[in-house]
């Protein structure tokens, strides 16, 4: 092994070609993480040629902040970066086609493709009117049409999870004062004392905050509430839901009903065990982890590491990831840092403020500062271990052998 931690290639056997689907937070670290072994190539597949910090566009669409790095700061020596978007897998022949025409060949694939938002169609008018937040394009239309909108022009925020929060709150830095309407309660993964503190922080900054309430349509200039309410809105940001990718059901392999490619509890494929799932389009035993940032790190090295013992001709380690918690933004002074067992459930446990602000920065640099880390020493990350896990149904569970 070199000083670097890495198997020198003289040791190893013949070059493994391995593609990554995905340049997010899990397909970068686990390009990198694959960098263990001198004998494998590979090349990461993003239809952007920057790497997009998600949980930055909030910033970006208020304008208080930017959301893309270049990926010459994140990408390891020899990983090959292809701009395009794959469009189907072909598990026989063992390619990935791609938008441009072109294909690519493997011996193993990651399958990272993340999440996106989600303008539900089954709402009147939320496609055509609701403007997403969740992908850099949208952001950046969004951002655009709020620049020429009057500070004083009524905005609804769709959406009482984590997202939408941190935009509306994010929006109040403009001098806005926007409607947030939560088809719940506000901040469902948050404590009761920690759901009290952001609600009184949000109402202290003039944010109507509307819970249980249905948005029934949405139209140019007005919204239409579950009762009947018509409220008008010159803006609607849609931030409830996400949606993944349907590379995986297209290309014939099995996805739980929200198209995340369903997997073993070592992130392989139930149907090819030369593909292996990370981050938010990953069901290992159809029981995914929650969608964020916070596990699609641990979940690309994983994925890394069972491609590599499937090299090395070893049995790959099952999942082994514990939370610790959540954290959200309240515009650029204020945020709220929650306590959570490793099972992911909450404690009462919080801190907010000006203290909670300090530490969402901190865990924003922390994500990026990690894929660094290992661009620079392969195997370097390590995550907070024992989350228990639900045992795999009698149709998760297979006989892997090695290739």
């Amino acid at each position: 092994m070199s000083p670097t931690g890495r198997h020198t290639a003289s040791t190893l056997g013949p070059i493994s070609k391995v593609v990554v689907i995905g340049g997010g937070y899990a397909g970068t670290l686990a390009a990198n993480h694959l960098r263990m072994r001198a004998d494998v190539e590979i090349t990461l597949v993003n239809p952007r040629p920057q790497f997009v910090e998600r949980i930055r566009l909030h910033q970006l669409v208020a304008g208080t902040g930017q959301a893309t790095l270049d990926y010459g700061t994140l990408l390891g020596e020899g990983i090959r970066l292809v701009v395009d978007s794959a469009t189907r897998i072909d598990t026989a022949a063992r390619t990935v086609r791609l938008a441009s025409g072109r294909t690519l060949d493997y011996d193993y694939l990651v399958y990272a493709v993340g999440s996106t938002g989600a303008l539900p169609s089954s709402v009147p008018g939320a496609v055509e009117h609701a403007w997403a937040i969740a992908e850099l394009e949208s952001a950046r239309r969004l951002r655009a049409r709020l620049e020429d909108l009057p500070l004083d022009a009524p905005v609804t925020v769709v959406g009482g999870g984590l997202t939408g929060i941190e935009t509306a709150a994010e929006l109040t830095e403009q001098g806005r004062r926007p409607t947030l309407v939560c088809g719940g309660i506000l901040a469902p993964s948050l404590s009761a004392p920690a759901r009290r503190s952001t609600a009184k922080w949000l109402s202290r900054h003039g944010v109507t905050v509307l819970q249980e309430v249905m948005v029934r349509e949405v139209g140019p200039d007005a919204v239409v509430l579950g009762d009947g309410t018509v409220r008008d809105s010159a803006l609607t940001i849609w931030a409830g839901g996400f949606a993944v990718p349907e590379l995986a059901a297209a290309s014939g392999l099995r996805t739980d009903a929200v198209g995340r490619l369903l997997t073993d509890e070592t992130l392989t494929s139930l149907d090819d065990e030369r593909i292996v799932a990370a981050g938010d389009a990953a069901a290992p035993s159809d029981q995914p982890l929650r969608m964020s940032s916070y596990a699609a790190g641990p979940l690309g090295a994983q994925a890394a590491a069972t491609v590599l013992s499937r090299i090395a001709g070893t049995a790959p380690a099952v999942i082994d990831l514990g939370f610790t918690g959540s954290c959200v933004s309240l515009g650029r002074r204020a945020g709220l840092r929650q306590f959570a067992r490793k099972d992911d459930s909450t404690t009462n446990i919080y801190f907010d403020g000006r203290l909670g602000a300090a530490y969402k920065e901190m865990v924003l640099k922390w994500s990026v500062s990690k894929i660094r880390r290992e661009a620079r020493k392969p195997g370097s990350i390590s995550w907070i271990k024992g989350g228990p896990r639900p045992e795999q149904p009698a149709s998760a569970t297979r006989v892997i052998t090695s290739p």
